[in-house]
């Protein structure tokens, strides 16, 4: 009995440990609250109140403006906060819009060779 409590203990807590990455400026509280570690459905509503107030965030850091959260909640989350959706699609734009360069030979050696 007390293995199975200390399972199900791990495992409801884990829930909120492995974090997700979260768009802050257009996320609903729930999701905000589900998806970052250590902050749970109020503080989302929170950051939710505030961005809706104050508009969107330019940074992760003005997230410490929000009533509830301070520098080492952002200092934990900030690798899974995202303020555009733009960060999510960036590697795949990046592979796109890559300038391929053709290899560089040493004009030299190609002459000896000849």
């Amino acid at each position: 009995m007390k293995k199975l409590l200390v399972v199900l203990f791990v495992v409801f807590c884990s829930f909120n440990v492995m974090a997700k990455p979260v768009n802050i400026n257009t996320a609903d509280a729930k999701t905000i609250g589900e998806s970052l570690k250590g902050i749970g459905l109020k503080k989302a509503e929170a950051i939710v109140k505030y961005r809706t107030e104050k508009g969107p965030f330019k940074t992760v850091e003005e997230l410490e403006n929000v009533s509830g959260i301070g520098k080492k909640t952002v200092d934990i989350i900030k690798a899974d906060v995202l303020l555009s959706d733009e960060a999510i699609a960036a590697p795949d734009a990046a592979k796109k819009d890559a300038v391929v360069e053709e290899p560089k030979t040493d004009k030299k050696i190609d002459e000896k060779t000849k």
